[in-house]
């Protein structure tokens, strides 16, 4: 059978998934601050004494002007790009109007399927989706139990235990997930709907001309569930990347303004005597210059954070509707039922 996590389908390390995609992402630009600050008070400790280094020349001078200027073009770019981003809500009340008639459609549709009025909260409506689909699942068991195929219901009911075990994990985790969050995301990246809809629809057609009405229909149910299950999590998944955008721009304008200032200060004020003597073994100076480019660097390490979970999801959701891209996921599905 195949894997349903997100984590799971990729094949990567606990490790490399915390630092892609679950680590806060002020903690992760935090370890990034301090394994750069500990890189250069290394680098300043192996090197040619750096008091030695600025009575020949400016080098301290030279980097800290670049990255004033890095800093001021690479925040003015995030927000630029926000604003391009966030300017496509900015549509005509004709816009407007098309995509709350496309909203409210799919509501429908989607309601049709529970039989009740679906709840507003995203978390919340995620999780009647896929708890609709393991009570599909379960009609579907239901359906088949009286066949003579005996195949047909032990396949059944392998894949409807893999329905079934999958939505109570991620009921259980969005019962605990706030839309904003990454929680909410995860957690409807981790339902392999993909792979559902290709285990489904293959068990149908293997076994079509055995089939009465009643286990056709369930099948369709079945489907029809997982189906609508995509445009929610794209719809979550675009509005997540917003928010993602509009906390980027705010952390990068919160983190600039001390870079700016540290490396403004350093180079207007850093001199050899206002800083003296030796701390730990190590020259003052470089305990300084360090922490300053570090505090500089800082909009650079959290861009390349949000960036790096942005990327990661993007590229990692290992589906695009009824297809499996993943060559592992293509193999286990292949070889669902042996």
């Amino acid at each position: 059978m195949s894997c349903d996590t997100l984590r799971g389908r990729t094949g990567e390390s606990r490790v490399a998934h915390w630092f892609l995609l679950d680590a806060d992402r002020w903690l992760l630009t935090g370890v990034l601050a301090a394994a750069a600050f500990v890189g250069f008070v290394a680098l300043g400790t192996a090197a040619p004494p750096l008091r030695t280094a600025m009575e020949s020349g400016t080098p301290v001078d030279t980097a800290f002007q670049a990255l004033i200027a890095a800093i001021l073009t690479g925040v003015t770019l995030v927000v630029s790009i926000n604003q391009l981003v966030l300017s496509q809500e900015l549509g005509r009340l004709g816009d407007q109007q098309a995509w709350m008639d496309e909203a409210m459609e799919y509501r429908r549709s989607v309601e049709d399927l529970f039989g009740r009025v679906g709840p507003p909260d995203p978390s919340q409506f995620l999780q009647e989706l896929v708890q609709t689909s393991s009570d599909r699942a379960e009609a579907l068991r239901e359906a088949v139990a009286d066949t003579d195929d005996d195949r047909l219901r032990r396949r059944t009911d392998r894949v409807v235990e893999n329905v079934c075990r999958n939505s109570e994990e991620i009921t259980s985790q969005l019962e605990t997930s706030t839309f904003g969050e990454f929680g909410v995301l995860r957690s409807g990246l981790n339902y392999n709907y993909s792979w559902k809809i290709y285990a489904v629809r293959r068990l149908r057609h293997e076994h079509e001309d055995g089939l009465d009405e009643d286990e056709l229909a369930a099948f369709e149910e079945l489907i029809d569930s997982l189906t609508l299950f995509r445009p929610a999590l794209e719809h979550f998944k675009s509005l997540y990347f917003q928010w993602e955008l509009v906390h980027l721009t705010r952390s990068i304008l919160y983190a600039g303004l001390p870079g700016v200032v540290a490396a403004t200060a350093t180079v207007l004020y850093l001199d050899q005597e206002s800083v003296p003597e030796t701390t730990l073994g190590v020259d003052n100076l470089v305990w300084v210059v360090s922490g300053s480019a570090t505090l500089a660097l800082v909009p650079f390490f959290l861009l390349a954070a949000y960036v790096l979970r942005i990327a990661t999801i993007s590229k990692r959701t290992g589906s695009l509707g009824p297809f499996i891209l993943r060559r592992a996921e293509r193999t286990s599905a292949i070889d669902w039922d042996e």
